[in-house]
């Protein structure tokens, strides 16, 4: 283990400075330059074409939905789309790029002077600058034989799988984000999770991290000052989870603060990530632009996307995260904390879809951030992968609101569909939890009940109420707690005559 500096202690000393690198892999059916098929899961190299894999005398062809999804980003990002761009080559020699240079844009990316503003968790606003976003193909897949770590020192063998070679990428750089302090390791997640819905509700890609739909290179660099110039950053490669890119900035500003507090200087390289150990180890070389000696793709002509075409895409853009927040906060009536808390917990989309199933905005948060957010903790799961639907909380709370269950039986009807034993209704009808409303069967509950406690009876006819709940209690224990409480109140006060 690397020696650490406390994180509250670095960030105290120095002011951190991040720039985060997101890939996403587009959704489309075929890859970036080739017909190729670019799904997900096919047996290893049985979905390649000469192109992606540089065959000589191969051509390539811009993939025209490839580069709408990349304007639909530009413009979610606040981008600036270019009126013309080019492809480059960025050469590398490395066994998972077939052609030996990967097809990318360098200096005319197709957008470019963004932002996006990502909310944390107590409602902080941190706009983030944009420098562009642009088109390339992404490499194949090595995977290391033997060994212990699946890196290839100490493997036997690799293995390249081609299959994910050309499928096409959109990559956003930032600007240098300044000014995060203390809260850097939070603003970092923020942006790579406010990105990947961004990524969802455009539909350009499933942006399923865990899949490297969304991959993130993490840059982190300490300064004396916020005045002080840019610090020597370190990348850290193919982050793949918010929890890891937050561990990742907190890592490297505890490690990069004991080599300057040693007098070291911080050596630009990329890192690699090591979610079981919790930390970050070296490398290569962090190699600059020139290293990589692009130059124009003399076999693909300019992309020249037209104004008319880039209003269009503009006008079918749908309603974006942070703004469907704010509305839907606004029609459930939710306070700040209230709604950040469902933010937090992803559970926007249960919510709405139970809102929409007949709940009311009130109900839906009860069940979704009380009782089900407590399973979900205890089974350590996520809230949307319990086994109940947003129509089955509708269909509860229904049951609820018509006077058929109460909120006590609502509890174990939710037991029941959990343990998978069917729909709400379902539940109430096999196991008999419906509310007792028969009155001549409450009525022969409460006579028992009074029979059994003839004091109360005289205190409550001298004008004291006080003693009916030890009734009331008689009876929806007789009945299972299967009783309208406020009915059973009713018919114990007409009984007694009070």
């Amino acid at each position: 283990m690397t020696q650490m500096v406390d994180y509250a202690d670095a960030v105290r000393r120095y002011d951190p400075v991040l720039g985060i690198e997101v890939h996403v892999e587009l959704g489309t059916r075929t890859k970036m330059f080739c017909p190729a098929e670019a799904s997900f899961g096919a047996e290893p190299n049985t979905q390649t074409t000469p192109v992606s894999l540089g065959l000589p005398g191969a051509l390539p062809v811009v993939n025209g939905t490839a580069v709408e999804y990349a304007i639909r980003i530009g413009l979610a990002l606040n981008c600036q789309i270019a009126e013309s761009c080019r492809f480059a080559r960025k050469n590398y020699f490395y066994p998972d790029v077939p052609k030996n240079f990967q097809t990318s844009q360098y200096d005319e990316p197709i957008a470019f002077e963004g932002w996006l503003d990502v909310e944390l968790e107590d409602g902080t606003i941190h706009r983030v600058e944009i420098e562009r976003a642009h088109m390339e193909e992404d490499a194949g897949k090595n995977t290391h034989v033997g060994g212990s770590t699946g890196r290839i020192h100490g493997a036997e063998y690799s293995l390249v799988d081609y299959n994910r070679a050309g499928i096409p990428l959109v990559e956003i750089v930032t600007k240098p984000i300044t000014g995060v302090g203390d809260r850097a390791p939070e603003v970092a997640r923020a942006y790579v999770q406010a990105l990947r819905d961004i990524f969802r509700v455009l539909d350009v890609s499933e942006a399923r991290m865990e899949r490297g739909n969304v991959r993130a290179d993490v840059n982190v660099s300490l300064r004396p000052t916020a005045e002080s110039p840019l610090g020597t950053r370190t990348e850290t490669k193919n982050v793949n989870s918010f929890r890891s890119v937050e561990r990742v900035v907190r890592h490297e500003i505890s490690r990069q603060a004991v080599a300057l507090d040693a007098g070291e200087t911080i050596v630009q390289e990329t890192r690699h990530w090591h979610e079981d150990t919790g930390v970050t180890t070296s490398g290569r070389v962090k190699s600059d632009a020139e290293d990589y000696r692009y130059f124009p793709e003399p076999d693909l002509v300019p992309v020249e996307p037209s104004r008319e075409w880039v209003e269009e895409i503009r006008a079918t853009l749908p309603e974006l995260p942070q703004a469907r927040r704010r509305r839907l906060q606004t029609e459930w009536g939710y306070a700040d904390a209230e709604m950040r808390d469902v933010v937090n917990a992803g559970a926007i989309e249960l919510i709405e879809a139970t809102v929409a199933a007949g709940s009311s905005p009130a109900a839906a948060r009860k069940w979704w951030m009380g009782e089900l957010a407590r399973r979900a903790k205890q089974d350590e799961a996520e809230l949307a992968d319990l086994p109940i639907t947003p129509a089955q909380i509708g269909e509860l709370q229904g049951l609820v609101d018509a006077g058929r269950i109460n909120d006590k039986i609502a509890r174990q009807v939710l037991d029941g569909v959990l343990a998978g034993e069917g729909d709400p209704e379902s539940v109430v009808v096999s196991r008999g939890l419906e509310i007792v409303s028969d009155d001549g069967a409450l009525l022969a509950a409460i006579d028992e009940a009074l029979a059994a406690q003839p004091d109360v009876v005289e205190k409550v006819r001298g004008g004291n109420q006080g003693p009916v709940g030890a009734i009331i209690g008689a009876v929806m224990k007789a009945t299972r707690g299967q009783a309208d409480a406020k009915r059973v109140r009713e018919l114990v006060l007409e009984r007694i005559g009070a």
